[in-house]
């Protein structure tokens, strides 16, 4: 007995020195394809990669599913926190989710790594105990839209996913057209989670006669809408589709026949170099086949950069102090070969170029996963709001 009672009392102390990690997710519905399973899969290779370097680091993970609910992200969060000894929690792709685990995280004095889209993130919800990765709505409104009013798109009509990301992406996008001379003509929004048919939404737009349908929401409700324009002949009647923000495996879903000359942004593409393309095979050999998303992306190397911060600082310090191992990892060079040079700015915002792509014609595609021809790449010091117009408490205290 005694023997047994010294075994684990040892596994316990091995495992309070161990770093956990909770990728919570969207493990079903609109962000599934996008997240899910595959940000488990590329946290798990951040933490094989990481612990060849620092094979001393002991570290755990487990997953959730958030169910694009905020209420059930927050309490999942908590329990992570309280109960489970998670020291720091990744991915959260919906945007009132994020939000709602940024709080609690900032409450534990926590960590979390977002890869969601609400800039308010970074503005007036920044903290000092979260940092935000691959994307937000700034960037991906912003790039899109000045490409298609250079390009003589300069009426607009949103159709938009009625809660807090919807609500933020329309808004920066609309702030681009209008400071470049363009007007937006209306918007309508529809239901979040739940809308499979777009159509009155579609002709509503059509109606409007703006140049260009801005789709001011994401995963498949942006798929269904692009599939369904196609369907209603919106495109070939001279309106011009935009994608604000619609992941890879999205348009991947669509196919280029449908999808062929939409403009999107993202800061990732699986084959945008050598670097992201040996990345993307390793990744794909774990998940069918299928490419990776800038999620994903974004989840293994925030994953990656938190270990390499617990490693200089030290395992006991970190999981004693989330908003001390956020400062550690903003001081590191945060470069890497998914997204490039880039650097953790003091609102917690990671910077790095973004990329404008424009979705090739069958003719052009090369297979299923030959999607996008890049069109231009935006710097990373131009790519995300200037820290001064962020009201971020921490910097304008």
């Amino acid at each position: 007995m005694l023997g047994a009672a010294g075994s684990v009392l040892a596994g316990r102390a091995r495992a309070a020195t161990a770093i956990k990690l909770g990728v919570l997710t969207e493990m079903s519905g609109t962000y599934a394809e996008d997240s899910g399973r595959g940000s488990v899969v590329a946290a798990q290779m951040a933490i094989d990669d990481v612990r060849r370097a620092h094979p001393e680091l002991a570290v755990e993970l487990i997953s959730g599913d958030a169910q694009t609910k905020p209420d059930v992200a927050s309490a999942l969060a908590r329990v992570w926190f309280d109960r489970e000894g998670v020291d720091a929690i990744f991915d959260v792709p919906v945007s009132n989710c994020a939000l709602a685990v940024a709080t609690v995280t900032r409450e534990r004095n926590k960590v979390t790594v977002f890869n969601t889209s609400t800039s308010e993130l970074t503005g007036k919800s920044c903290s000092p105990n979260h940092i935000q990765w691959a994307y937000d709505t700034y960037a991906l409104a912003g790039s899109t839209a000045r490409a298609l009013l250079k390009a003589g798109g300069d009426t607009w009509f949103f159709i938009q996913a009625d809660y807090t990301f919807g609500a933020t992406l329309a808004a920066e996008a609309r702030a681009v057209i209008e400071a470049g001379g363009g007007k937006v003509l209306g918007s309508v929004k529809h239901p979040f989670p739940g809308t499979t048919d777009f159509s009155s939404y579609l002709l509503t737009a059509q109606a409007s006669g703006a140049k260009v349908i801005g789709l001011a929401n994401a995963g498949t409700d942006a798929a269904n809408c692009v599939k369904q324009a196609g369907e209603f002949g919106l495109t070939q009647s001279g309106a011009r589709l935009a994608t604000l923000q619609c992941l890879m495996p999205q348009i991947h879903g669509v196919g280029v026949a449908a999808a062929q000359g939409l403009f999107n942004t993202e800061s990732f593409y699986w084959d945008l170099n050598d670097d992201t393309r040996k990345w993307s095979d390793r990744w794909s050999a774990q998940n069918d086949g299928n490419r990776p998303s800038m999620i994903h992306a974004g989840c293994y190397a925030g994953v990656a950069h938190y270990l390499r911060a617990v490693a200089t600082m030290g395992v006991d310090a970190a999981k004693a102090d989330g908003a001390a191992t956020v400062a550690q990892m903003k001081r590191m060079d945060a470069s890497g070969p998914l997204f490039g040079p880039g650097r953790i700015r003091e609102d917690g915002r990671k910077l790095h170029d973004v990329h404008l792509f424009r979705v090739k014609s069958p003719a052009l595609s090369r297979g299923p996963w030959d999607l996008y021809d890049l069109v231009s790449t935006t710097p990373a010091d131009r790519a995300f709001r200037p820290l001064a117009d962020g009201n971020c408490p921490m910097i304008h205290a």
